[in-house]
């Protein structure tokens, strides 16, 4: 019996020179509030995907004849979130030098904070859409500023827009913060009103995908779900109106908490770093 080798995709004759995707697993897990396992996510990603079908049906294309490149798993143990976040942030900077369109696979949602920070060095206008459950707009949590709930107030402390779509849980401290901020980017479920969405986005777009932002009925397989999230072709319609009308920089998805025995979280997840590639590109 033949095995795909062990990469996105199963690709055969990787080439990161002729590559224009990368795709970089970051097993970093830290600050889970509830149950744990984003650790093990990228490599349940990347086991569904060798087992993938590599033709796009709605694009008509075999998406990876694009070039895609899948790096080794970035290893961050026993360092500081500090350490490990500028680690991250470094390793994106090199990628993104060599012109490299980056696909993330998470991991925990602070690892979000790092790519991001990278990207604020070479784009001066882009903005970020979260997919997600939670705002993430706490400033403190569980003793430390750098905590997957309090990603994307971090990220807004560096001056980037980010307009948050799906949620449908926060912490009165979130909605005060959002208050005091005049933040008027926050999308909740069940609404998609796309076009004040896209209308919100600057002409670069960051994607972080936290896979709760989809419905645990398609997604349980994460540390803290919430019912009435996305169902598959509603996600897969927001991504595509946004590469429609804006550009795709780069992506992340984060906080896949594989469950034994149960693979289809992991198709999903695969088959979604798969549709942003097709869309982007």
């Amino acid at each position: 019996m033949t095995l795909e080798p062990y990469n996105f995709g199963g690709l055969k004759n990787q080439s990161y020179e002729k590559a224009r995707v990368v795709v970089f697993p970051i097993p970093f897990e830290a600050t889970t509030s509830y149950m744990s396992g984003t650790k093990f996510g990228p490599r349940a990603i990347i086991d569904a995907s060798r087992h993938m079908e590599l033709f796009d049906i709605e694009l008509a294309k075999d998406l990876s004849r694009v070039g895609i490149f899948t790096l080794p798993e970035l290893s961050c143990p026993k360092k500081s979130f500090e350490e490990s976040i500028k680690e991250i942030k470094q390793a994106t900077l090199k990628l993104l030098k060599d012109k490299k369109f980056v696909l993330t696979l998470g991991g925990e949602h602070t690892i979000s904070y790092g790519l991001i920070s990278a990207f604020k060095e070479k784009y001066k206008d882009f903005s970020v859409l979260q997919i997600d459950a939670h705002s993430d707009l706490r400033d403190e949590y569980e003793g430390t500023k750098l905590n997957h709930a309090c990603v994307m107030r971090r990220v807004r402390d560096l001056g980037i827009s980010v307009t948050g779509v799906g949620i449908r849980s926060q912490d009165k401290t979130e909605i005060e913060y959002m208050r005091k901020q005049k933040i008027k980017t926050i999308f909740y479920a069940p609404k998609l009103p796309l076009k004040k969405i896209i209308s919100s986005l600057a002409k670069n777009v960051y994607i972080t995908f936290d896979v709760d932002g989809l419905d645990p009925s398609i997604m349980p397989a994460t540390g803290t779900p919430e019912p009435g999230g996305f169902l598959w072709y509603e996600v897969l319609n927001l991504i595509k109106q946004v590469a429609k009308e804006k550009k795709i920089i780069g992506a992340d998805i984060v906080e896949l908490s594989p469950l034994p025995g149960i693979v289809f979280p992991d198709f999903l997840a695969a088959k979604l770093a798969y549709k942003i590639i097709g869309y982007s590109l």
